[in-house]
């Protein structure tokens, strides 16, 4: 039989073995030593023929919750698809729909469920509404609405609509310009992104029960807090949590260029519509930049546009040095980006392997997988590291 000593040297691998056949405790647990590199990725389909699939999120027990712009949604457990019942009726038509969907971080203490979608106002127009639900089997019970525009977009474009979480009790909701139309610079029209009595245009903040948190920001003109959080947005369709600083941030639509990402802080204004690198669809100028006054500028932007939309941070280390990266979605391009950030800003972008065609949506699971919801047909992807 080989001494130990003898032993030590044959692979750092067995390390663990040796320790425990040296005379080692066994109940001590070997350090998890972080791999460094490029992870080598796979991607499979695990849902395909559907509609456009607008929200991902997952349950505790890992099974996916999706929605159908068409008004539909659905939950994939163990491999089947099941469609659940009873959800609120759906305005669709133009970029409406039924868009996203989240679960409370604390949904197995409460089984609240959150979506947002575009609805018939009373007046005709279109208006975009916050519910949470609970669920009884397949059954949507329980409906609450949180949050309403009460009319204002008779467009039928520029929902924008994301709804993001802090884990401090706060819920972030993304609302795009949405009113007549989306002409910018000068001679705007639609000023609904910088009028502070407009729902429009803006981001959202709220308690889980749709209430409004003590210390959001007294927006100028006001006496008291609302949901008003941040403004100055024009089609918002991505927003995400900073894993480490909990920062929110915040993907935009741009015109012709100038799609953003945006660090959203209390009461900025981001500049729509007066202020973008991208110009109108008839090739007018916008502005020269952001750089004004009291204006807050994004800490990226795509020219041409990609058509940004879901964001995600990858937090699993199971994708070795893409840990920590950001992940964009882009509809125009039909990529899925990976950015690389440096701090809060970006040091370089990567499209990802295995991706092509419009690209609606990216999410984490709960076991680190990234999935990532396409067009034509509406399906999902699971990106995998071998």
């Amino acid at each position: 039989m080989l001494a130990c000593s003898m032993l030590i040297p044959i692979r750092l691998m067995l390390f663990a073995f040796l320790f425990s056949s040296c005379g080692g405790s066994s109940d001590t647990a070997t350090p998890e030593v972080p791999v460094a590199g490029e992870p080598e990725t796979e991607t499979n389909v695990v849902v395909t023929g559907y509609e456009v699939i607008w929200g991902m999120d997952f349950l505790p027990n890992g099974d996916l919750l999706f929605t159908e712009k068409r008004g539909k949604l659905y939950r994939r457990s163990n491999g089947q698809v099941t469609e659940l019942t009873g959800f609120p009726a759906v305005r669709t038509g133009g970029q409406g729909g039924l868009l996203d969907i989240r679960v409370h971080p604390n949904y197995a203490q409460n089984g609240w469920i959150y979506a947002s979608y575009s609805a018939n106002a009373a007046n005709g127009s279109g208006e975009l509404r916050l519910v949470r639900f609970k669920l009884n089997g397949n059954a949507i019970q329980e409906v609450q609405q949180l949050f309403s525009t009460n009319g204002g977009n008779t467009w039928a474009n520029h929902w924008g609509s994301r709804i993001a979480f802090d884990g401090k009790g706060h819920l972030f909701l993304s609302v795009g310009e949405g009113g007549t139309t989306s002409y910018a610079g000068p001679q705007a029209r639609n000023r609904n992104a910088q009028d502070l009595a407009s729902p429009w245009g803006k981001i959202h903040r709220m308690t889980d029960d749709g209430k409004v948190p003590t210390d959001n920001p007294v927006m100028p003109g006001a006496t008291a807090p609302s949901t008003l959080y941040a403004y100055g947005v024009r089609n918002p369709q991505g927003l995400a949590i900073h894993p480490t600083t909990g920062e929110l941030w915040e993907t935009e639509h741009g015109p012709r260029g100038g799609d953003e990402i945006n660090i959203i802080n209390k009461a900025a204004n981001y500049g729509w519509p007066n202020y973008s690198i991208g110009v109108n669809y008839d090739g007018t100028t916008i502005s020269s930049g952001h750089d004004a006054p009291g204006i807050t500028p994004p800490i990226h932007t795509w020219t041409p546009s990609v058509g940004t939309c879901g964001m995600a941070f990858i937090t699993s280390a199971s994708f070795k040095d893409w840990k920590g990266d950001l992940l964009v979605s882009g509809l125009a391009s039909g990529k899925l980006y990976r950015v690389k950030l440096k701090g809060n800003q970006v040091e370089s972008v990567h499209e990802m392997p295995g991706i092509k065609g419009r690209t609606r949506n990216v999410v984490q699971a709960p076991d680190g997988s990234i999935y990532v919801s396409m067009e034509g047909p509406g399906r999902i992807l699971a990106i995998t590291v071998k």
